[in-house]
């Protein structure tokens, strides 16, 4: 029994990995400028996906039923339009707050070129409570996580199912696999947000490029994953 429980942890750490999870957590902390927070969000979203799988498995496990597959497919194919949405609103946000040059002549007729952004005075003019809200519950996080555990549930609630003895165990079993996605992806954010944090101080553009990259290939995933699960 604790070898199952142990392997439930370890396959749940490994599921955090999946490239779907991977792009979706890279594109909320790609906006952040904190290891801490990045982290935080990972966690949040390992919150979410553990929510929905502890859920599901356990009306399976009651039922006695893993997802059909004509349920499950849709909400892969959901989880791909997401994705698609994340990196666009990404690149949007980027093109919204891109760096553009100003002029600014002197008295004495001396020229200077100033190259800045308002991406800072934008935010505290539409979001007046922003402050407050980056250090408050990670709401849409949480309901990424939450959408990638309807979608991947499908696998893991027909091995709960099979393998496991009794509800209780499989239950159990459900939990450590959620709590091993979540400690997997708190260090697999702390990974992200080494570049992230160190090209935001001062390397602007370096910082913007690995934006950009997030994003193209978030859209690209998601493509692919509706390409993969609707349209085959």
């Amino acid at each position: 029994m604790f070898a199952i429980l142990g392997l439930g942890f370890l396959l749940g750490m490994q599921h955090a990995l999946e490239v779907d999870h991977i792009a979706a957590v890279s594109t909320i902390a790609a906006r952040r400028s904190g290891v801490r927070d990045i982290v935080k969000h990972g966690l949040t979203w390992g919150l979410g996906h553990t929510l929905t799988l502890f859920l599901f498995a356990g009306v399976a496990i009651v039922l006695g039923q893993a997802i059909p597959e004509h349920i499950a497919t849709p909400l892969e194919g959901a989880v791909g339009f997401m994705l698609v949405g994340l990196g666009g609103h990404l690149l949007w946000r980027l093109w919204r707050d891109r760096v553009h040059a100003h002029v600014h002549q002197h008295g004495d007729g001396t020229r200077h070129i100033h190259l800045h952004s308002h991406a800072a005075q934008r935010a505290a003019h539409d979001t007046p409570g922003a402050h407050m809200h980056t250090h408050g519950f990670r709401w849409r996080t949480l309901l990424i996580g939450l959408m990638h555990g309807m979608a991947g549930s499908a696998a893991l609630l027909v091995l709960a199912v099979s393998q496991a003895p009794s509800p209780t165990q499989g239950l159990l079993y459900v939990a450590l696999f959620g709590l091993g996605s979540m400690v997997g992806m708190g260090a697999l954010s702390a990974a992200i947000a080494v570049p992230l944090v160190m090209s935001a101080r001062g390397l602007t553009a370096v910082n913007r490029g690995l934006q950009i990259a997030v994003g193209v290939l978030t859209i690209a995933i998601g493509l692919h994953t509706i390409q993969s699960t609707l349209l085959s």
